[in-house]
């Protein structure tokens, strides 16, 4: 892998991840573009207690232009993008409309192939091995910075759920607090840690194991499950084998394995529906630990994939009991699930 740092008109960084470590990258950005100004502003909530992003600027973010209009596509003639160069495999950029800036943290876009209609589940592997290079360097890069806590990588797939850019990519924030469901799984390991003296994401991963009803696949590196109290109608946990608490410390054999893995289990939510439905709108998360934090070792870093749709031209909605009381209702059985998603295996 070849890295190449650059910056953008406007200052912004931008990093290209290349396959090839002969690639140059020279292209400049000659877009007359003002200097980013953001209104980024952390909040906590006295009653909850946590913590809400007041991003006002992001009222004037790029919102479903057309396609040849994209700002992630490759720079062309007469139409110039956030990369200036002609064509690239794997691009990182310092977002234009953040969430989070400044002291408040720092948000990234990841775009995984310079392919507008292309998917994620229709890279390579050596392409998929290229974008988990990329999310590794970002973590390390972004843990070294003082406002930074805790790194989110994620990806939102499909209009469904708010994507507002068509072409694949994801997105990296870089949070200045321990984020609220993290502390939720690092109170839950702790009094785990307690009671048995074991590891509670060890237990879970071996209670699917054993029981086998909810395990989607495994192999020598990973296994992926639907949870016991999955929240959403079609959700896999994906989790190295050997416990690790972020991407920095995934071993090699992990990695080789991992596009492997990843990539199958995307080109199965596309078919959990049948032939002739549209691609299936997901949210895909990976779950890090705290860089500083009580329990860190403990942690399992996992990666969470999850559809709203739970079933054909049907959405689970977050409504009453979900939005209201942080309490969710599942329609889908997690076993039937998991059933589900072995029956669409490749062949």
């Amino acid at each position: 892998m070849k890295k190449t740092v650059t910056t953008l008109a406007d200052g912004r960084e931008l990093i290209y991840y290349d396959a090839a470590d002969d690639t140059v990258r020279d292209a400049v950005d000659q877009r007359p573009l003002d200097p980013v100004s953001t209104s980024s502003e952390i909040r906590r909530d006295p009653l909850l207690g946590d913590a809400v992003a007041i991003a006002s600027h992001r009222q004037a973010r790029t919102y479903h232009p057309p396609a040849d209009a994209c700002p992630l596509c490759p720079t062309r003639e007469g139409r110039q993008s956030e990369i200036p160069d002609d064509h690239y495999d794997v691009a990182v950029f310092e977002n234009r409309f953040p969430s989070l800036a400044g002291d408040s943290g720092r948000c990234e876009v990841v775009c995984f192939t310079s392919d507008h209609d292309a998917s994620f589940a229709d890279l390579t592997e050596e392409q998929a091995a290229l974008v988990l290079a990329a999310w590794t360097d970002r973590t390390a890069a972004l843990a070294a910075l003082d406002q930074v806590t805790q790194v989110f990588c994620f990806e939102n797939r499909g209009a469904e759920i708010g994507v507002t850019l068509g072409h694949p990519h994801g997105q990296i924030y870089g949070y200045p607090f321990v984020t609220p469901r993290t502390e939720l799984m690092l109170r839950s390991a702790a009094r785990h840690r307690e009671e048995t003296g074991a590891n509670l994401f060890d237990a879970v991963v071996a209670r699917e194991e054993k029981d086998g009803s909810r395990v989607v696949l495994a192999t020598d590196h990973w296994i992926a499950f639907v949870p016991y109290a999955a929240h959403w109608p079609y959700e896999v946990h994906l989790y190295p084998r050997r416990r690790v608490p972020d991407l920095r410390e995934l071993d090699e054999g992990a990695r080789t394995e991992f596009p492997q893995v990843y990539l199958e289990l995307l080109r199965r939510f596309d078919r959990i529906f049948g032939p002739g439905e549209p691609p299936t709108p997901y949210i895909s998360a990976w779950h890090q630990a705290p860089f500083v934090a009580d329990g860190r070792e403990d942690f399992a870093l996992h990666l969470e994939l999850f559809t709203i749709r739970r079933t054909s031209g049907k959405l689970k909605f977050l409504a009453g009991s979900e939005s209201g009381m942080s309490v969710f209702i599942n329609d889908v059985p997690p076993e039937a699930a998991a059933e589900r998603l072995r029956e669409v295996a490749s062949q």
